[in-house]
Parts: C-alpha cells; sequence; structure tokens
C-alpha cells in the first residue's frame, strides 16, 4: 500500500507522514531510504522482507529528484500498490503527470504547498500572451511560473482576468474568441474536479490543447 505526501510546504508534509507512521508503524519494521541513498538501496528495500517476517514500513524521501531511483520506484508500483507492506513517499514539488501517477496507485495522498500572499507580477505576462494568442509564449509563461511556484489558482485566476478583458474591450472576430476563452476557462475547475484531475494539471492540457 502505498501513501503519499508531497507539497512545497516539507514541514507540514513530514509532520503529517511521522504522524501517519507511528499510527501505522506498531510491531512493524522502519526502513527509510533518502535522496542521499542509491538506486540498489532503493531495490533492497522495495525487495527486502522483514528480519523476523514482521510487516515492515518503507519510507521513501526525496528520491523522486534522482532519474535513476524514480525509474525503480515507478517500475515497482505494481508490487508496491498490492503489497501488505506499507510504503511511504515523501516529495517536494513533482511535475503533474508524475504526481497523478503516484496519487492513482496510492491508498491516500496528501499534498501541502506553501501558500503565497501575493502572486509575482509576473504573472501577469499570462494574460498578455492569452490575449495576443501566441501558444508559444503562454506555455512558456506557464511553466515559469510553475517554476517559481505561483498558485495553480493565482494561474487560472490571471487566465480567466485576461480572457474577461479581452472580451469586454474587443469587438467581432476577437470577441467571439474572447466569449469563448471565458467561458471555457470558467469551467475549468469544475470540469477538474468532476476528473479528479488537479487544477495545475488541467491547465496544462487546457494550453496544449489551445489552436495556434
Amino acid at each position: 500500500m502505498i501513501y503519499l505526501y508531497t507539497g512545497t510546504d516539507r514541514e507540514k508534509a513530514l509532520a503529517a507522514m511521522n504522524k501517519a507512521i507511528t499510527r501505522e508503524s506498531k510491531k512493524a519494521e522502519v526502513t527509510r531510504v533518502s535522496d542521499a541513498s542509491t538506486a540498489a538501496d532503493v531495490e533492497g528495500a522495495l525487495r527486502g522482507s522483514g528480519m523476523f517476517g514482521e510487516r515492515r514500513v518503507i519510507v521513501l524521501d526525496g528520491v523522486f529528484g534522482n532519474e535513476e531511483m524514480r525509474d525503480v520506484v515507478l517500475g515497482a508500483f505494481p508490487h508496491m500498490k498490492d503489497s501488505d507492506e506499507l510504503y511511504f513517499i515523501l516529495e517536494g514539488k513533482l511535475d503533474a503527470a508524475t504526481r497523478k501517477t503516484i496519487e492513482k496507485h496510492s491508498v491516500t495522498f496528501e499534498r501541502f504547498d506553501t501558500k503565497k500572499e501575493k502572486a509575482s507580477g509576473e504573472i501577469f505576462s499570462l494574460a498578455h500572451a492569452l490575449k495576443g494568442g501566441d501558444k508559444k509564449r503562454l506555455w512558456v509563461e506557464y511553466q515559469r511560473a510553475l517554476a517559481r511556484e505561483d498558485a495553480p489558482e493565482a494561474i487560472h485566476g490571471v487566465l480567466f482576468w485576461g480572457a474577461k478583458d479581452t472580451f469586454l474591450k474587443s469587438s467581432g472576430v476577437a470577441r467571439e474568441r474572447a466569449g469563448r476563452l471565458v467561458a471555457e476557462l470558467a469551467e475549468l475547475p469544475h470540469e477538474a474536479r468532476r476528473n479528479g484531475f488537479d487544477l495545475e494539471y488541467a491547465l496544462e492540457h487546457y494550453i496544449l490543447g489551445l489552436p495556434r
């Protein structure tokens, strides 16, 4: 069974994971593997067993930052998911696709992100790219926003503002295009929740699906 704890607020994620481990690790052997370990250490932890046949708790801390260790863990997911042993994964910020893959195999997952008081002024470059219909620039600015750790909700809000502002200030074909964007962006968070997607992942697919 897999339990995932992730996000930019490592202190809260670690505290939540440790609380769960304390609850689950009674009469269990705890094995810890970190980003300071090797792929061989990961392989050994995943295929090993308790010294006296007791239940094991395996903690994987930051291993997805190492490509070799990441591949070992991803390849072992089918076994880990169906195992009676408990696997706790602690990671910082994961890309949306990797996080969705882990969540799909997890019994439970929790995300702890540090809240920013105010979005960076740079985030408005997303709105400018959307207004100009520049898909390539919009994708680049979206990746930059994620790298700055701007909240997906803030990114969505700026895009919605940009589309609405264009709608109010334009006419003809430009107004029709902006109207479609407003409707699509208004629906996007609801659609993401219905389909079980994170808003970050939904925004990524939305931007990639825009016409050039």
